[in-house]
């Protein structure tokens, strides 16, 4: 009997072309930069709108159960030996029925929940796309500026491929995310400073001899990185049957989550694979770093940077590369944003544990308490279907809610005990 080899899968073309300035339109070779070299503006990944168009539902629908499913719509990744990955993406659409009861829905409310993902955020995503597109530009290790979420996911990637990292934290962060980056056993250099601080110190190292072998997932490669989050639209569409919710609310940090939400919507319109129909997006932010909503507020193009308080520390960026981004989408959308406090955002992670039983980090409590400022005051409609991202994972932001969550009871070892607790008749 003779044996036939199985057909080679096949590699999906890659539709990127090249790379476009943000802000004055200059065009570049797919290269490891992400500032424009006319302006100085900044870089995003230009697609062949042909190869885009020719991509269809039936061919991502056949793809593997992660982000690599959307290869043919990415700009690096195509060829599944290539990837430096954890394969994440394909994370649960949960419809939060009683949440959406308790603020007066009359539409689906769903919760997007990225904690799913490997190291417990959305980070995995972008990661995967900066590493792959590291290791196809030369580059032999890996490195961030991070407030937490960014460290973890680079660490884990380094690890499981056999590369060396360096992932640089402010030194007060939340004790579960210095844990989570240290255990992979890769460089974690906490820094005296804000995040913000931190941010300009990895731009200096970038540009050192010692690291000119490293790739900065957010910086020298961040057009790749971007592009990562787009994902997470593509999913949510998908998972509504190919369909583009009425109205999104995402927290906002640097403000790129949002933005790229926002481009994957218009890249399937685009395309063909879902149906033009419009949508809002809802900014949500920290009243302790809130930049964003501040120049919404007084219909500003320029977002003045501010120094950042509060317990929301993965969203803790004062001076968000992608806001100015963030607002064109949100006003060209009729979206609008808004800001919470420290209570109010503790208040939020426990309304969304409580009624859809997702824990979310600061992060997630940021979103869950906009969504409902919003609909209180008008804002968001509740006869649309809205979903609302839930970024990270609730264990990694334990601190917040130590003092006012523990045990409802407690008693002896015996029936008498939970007698008198009015436990038991």
């Amino acid at each position: 009997m003779t044996l036939t080899a199985p057909a080679p899968t096949a590699v999906a073309v890659n539709p990127a072309r090249g790379l476009v300035c943000r802000n004055c339109g200059a065009t570049f070779g797919l290269i490891a930069e992400h500032a424009c070299a006319e302006c100085f503006g900044p870089l995003e990944v230009d697609y062949d709108p042909d190869l885009m168009r020719a991509v269809t539902r039936e061919q991502i629908e056949a793809g593997p159960q992660n982000i690599w499913r959307y290869a043919p719509l990415l700009p690096t990744g195509q060829d599944p030996a290539q990837r430096v990955s954890l394969d994440p993406g394909m994370t649960p659409l949960v419809r939060a029925q009683r949440l959406g009861d308790e603020l007066g829905f009359t539409a689906p409310l769903w919760v997007k929940d990225d904690s799913a993902n490997p190291t417990h955020s959305f980070k995995d995503r972008v990661v995967s796309l900066a590493a792959t597109a590291a290791k196809g530009f030369g580059y032999t290790k890996i490195a961030c500026a991070s407030t937490g979420n960014l460290a973890n996911s680079v660490a884990a990637h380094a690890a499981r491929n056999g590369l060396p990292s360096y992932v640089f934290v402010p030194s007060d962060l939340e004790p579960g995310k210095i844990v989570q980056s240290a255990v992979y056993g890769q460089a974690l250099i906490a820094v005296d400073g804000s995040y913000d601080e931190v941010n300009r110190l990895t731009s200096e190292l970038a540009e050192t001899d010692e690291f000119e072998d490293a790739a900065f997932v957010n910086q020298n490669v961040r057009p790749y990185y971007a592009e990562g989050s787009k994902t997470v639209g593509y999913e949510i569409a998908e998972q509504l049957g190919w369909r583009i919710p009425a109205q999104v609310v995402i927290p906002m940090a640097s403000g790129s989550l949002l933005t790229k939400v926002d481009k994957a919507w218009k890249e399937l319109v685009a395309a063909g694979i879902v149906a033009d129909t419009p949508w809002k997006v809802f900014g949500a932010q920290s009243a302790g770093c809130d930049p964003i909503a501040t120049a919404f507020d007084n219909g500003w193009d320029v977002v003045k940077p501010v120094k950042p308080t509060g317990i929301a520390k993965s969203l803790n960026i004062g001076n968000p590369a992608d806001g100015p981004y963030a607002l064109d989408a949100i006003r060209r959308t009729g979206g609008s944003v808004g800001r919470v406090g420290d209570e109010e955002i503790v208040a939020g992670i426990r309304d969304l544990a409580r009624t859809t039983g997702v824990f979310a980090e600061t992060a997630g409590g940021v979103t869950t308490a906009v969504l409902r400022q919003l609909v209180e005051k008008g804002l968001l409609d509740p006869a649309q279907e809205t979903v609302v991202l839930n970024t990270g994972e609730g264990l990694k932001t334990l601190d917040p809610l130590a003092p006012v969550v523990g045990p409802t009871h407690r008693v002896e070892p015996s029936l008498r005990s939970l007698r008198q607790a009015g436990l038991i008749a």
